[in-house]
C-alpha cells in the first residue's frame, strides 16, 4: 500500500497517476479529515508532495505514530538538501528515506512525463517511482535535492532576465512580439517563447519559484541573488500565486521595483482562510506585520479546545507557513505580542513557544484579557518580522 501526503496542484495528478497504475493508494490533504498519522498506517510506501521544508517537517512529525518499521518515505517536494539531512533525522531509523524531487508542471504531472531526480537507495521504489516518469539515479541522499535546486537555480533566474529584457525592449518601443521571434532564434528561444505571453494558468507558481531560489541562493550566488529579490517583489505584490511567466507583467510594470514599498495584503491559500475584514499579514519593503493568529481549522471550528498547548502548536504551524511564504524564519521575528485569557496557563503556552522561538528572543508583550473573539479561545498572537534581504 502507498500512502501519498500532498496537495495542490502536483499532488492530485500525482496521486491520480499511481491510483491508474494498478496501486493500492491511501491519501491526505490539509483539512480533508484524515490524520496524516492515520493516512500511512499500514503503508509500505510513504510519499510527500507539499510546498515548502516547514509543511514537510510538520505532516511527516504528524504521521510518526502510524509510520512502520521498514516502510520507506520518499520526499518528492523541492525543499533543498539541509532539510532532508533534517528529515533523516526525523524519522526512526527503520524508516528508509528517498529525496525525489521532480522537473516538471502539472501537464507532465499528468502525463507521467515527469524527470524524478532521485537521491538515496531506491531499489524499493524504483518501480512506483517510475509511473510519474524517468528516473534519474543521482547518488547518495540529499543528491536529488541539490540536482533540483541547481537546475531552477540556472532556470529561475533567466526567466527574470527575460522578463527585464522584455521590459526594456518595451520601454523603448521594440515590440514585444518582435524581440520574441528574435529571441527564438537564441539558446534562450524555449523560455523566450513561456515569456511572449504570460500564461493564465498557473503551471509553476510564482511562489514556488521564489521559495526555490531562497533554498539555493548561497552567499556569492549574485544572478540568483538578485532573481530572488525581484521575485521577492512580485509576490510580496500579490502575484505568487500566479504562473512564474507573470514576472514579466511585473517587472513591464514595475521597473525599478517602487512597488516594493507600498502595503501588500497578503492571503495565503495553505492556512485557514480569514472572514474577509482582515488580512493574514500585510507586507510594507522589508517588514511584514502578521494578524493575531487564533486555533482555527479550515471549517472556522476552533482546534485544541480547552487546551493552551494544542492552541499554541497549532497557532505556531501557521506562523511558520505565513513566514516560510516570505522567505523567513522564526529568528526573523522582530516582535511578538501574546493575549491569553488566562496567566496560570502560561507555562504551557511557554514550553510551546520554546520550541520554535529559540536563541535571543525578539521583543515582547504578554497580556491577560478576559475574553477574545470567539469562546474558547485561549489565546491570539501577533507579529512584527524583519523579512531577510
Amino acid at each position: 500500500m502507498i500512502a501519498f501526503l500532498g496537495q495542490g496542484r502536483m499532488g492530485v495528478p500525482m496521486a491520480r497517476r499511481l491510483t491508474l497504475a494498478g496501486h493500492k493508494v491511501t491519501t491526505w490533504r490539509r483539512g480533508g479529515g484524515v490524520t496524516a498519522a492515520a493516512a500511512v498506517d499500514g503503508a509500505e510506501l510513504v510519499i510527500t508532495m507539499l510546498s515548502d521544508p516547514a509543511a514537510v517537517r510538520e505532516v511527516l512529525t504528524a504521521a510518526l505514530p502510524g509510520l512502520r518499521p521498514g516502510a520507506t518515505v520518499v520526499e518528492m517536494s523541492t525543499i533543498g538538501p539541509e532539510a532532508v539531512r533534517e528529515l533523516r533525522a526525523l524519522l526512526p531509523a527503520e524508516v528508509g528515506l528517498v529525496d525525489a524531487p521532480v522537473l516538471g508542471s502539472v501537464g507532465p504531472a499528468a502525463d507521467g512525463t515527469l524527470t524524478v531526480l532521485a537521491g538515496g537507495d531506491v531499489s524499493g521504489c524504483r518501480e512506483v517511482l517510475s509511473v510519474f516518469g524517468s528516473v534519474r539515479e543521482l547518488g547518495p541522499l540529499g543528491a536529488g535535492a541539490v540536482m533540483k535546486i541547481a537546475v531552477m537555480s540556472a532556470i529561475v533566474p533567466a526567466q527574470v532576465l527575460l522578463a527585464e529584457t522584455f521590459a526594456y525592449g518595451e520601454a523603448h518601443g521594440v515590440d514585444r512580439g518582435a524581440l520574441a521571434d528574435v529571441l527564438s532564434g537564441t539558446p534562450l528561444g524555449t523560455l523566450a517563447e513561456r515569456l511572449r505571453v504570460p500564461s493564465a494558468e498557473t503551471r509553476y507558481s510564482l511562489g514556488h519559484a521564489t521559495k526555490d531560489l531562497e533554498l539555493g541562493a548561497w552567499e556569492g550566488a549574485s544572478m540568483a541573488g538578485a532573481a530572488r529579490a525581484r521575485l521577492q517583489e512580485a509576490r510580496a505584490a500579490g502575484l505568487g500565486e500566479r504562473d512564474l511567466t507573470a514576472i514579466a507583467e511585473y517587472v513591464g510594470g514595475h521597473i525599478g521595483g517602487g512597488a516594493a514599498h507600498r502595503a501588500v495584503p497578503l492571503n495565503l491559500s495553505t492556512i485557514p482562510a480569514t472572514n474577509g475584514r482582515y488580512s493574514h499579514a500585510v507586507r510594507v519593503g522589508d517588514m511584514l506585520y502578521v494578524s493575531g493568529q487564533a486555533a482555527f481549522d479550515e471549517q472556522g471550528n476552533i482546534v485544541g479546545e480547552g487546551s493552551m498547548a494544542v492552541q499554541s502548536e497549532h497557532i505556531f504551524q501557521v506562523v511558520s507557513r505565513i513566514l516560510a511564504d516570505q522567505g523567513a524564519t522564526f529568528e526573523d521575528i522582530a516582535f511578538i505580542r501574546t493575549y491569553v485569557t488566562d496567566m496560570d496557563q502560561l507555562l504551557d503556552y511557554g514550553r510551546v513557544r520554546a520550541k520554535y522561538i529559540t536563541g535571543t528572543p525578539p521583543a515582547s508583550t504578554t497580556v491577560e484579557v478576559s475574553r477574545l473573539f470567539r469562546p474558547g479561545l485561549l489565546l491570539e498572537v501577533d507579529l512584527i518580522v524583519a523579512l531577510p534581504g
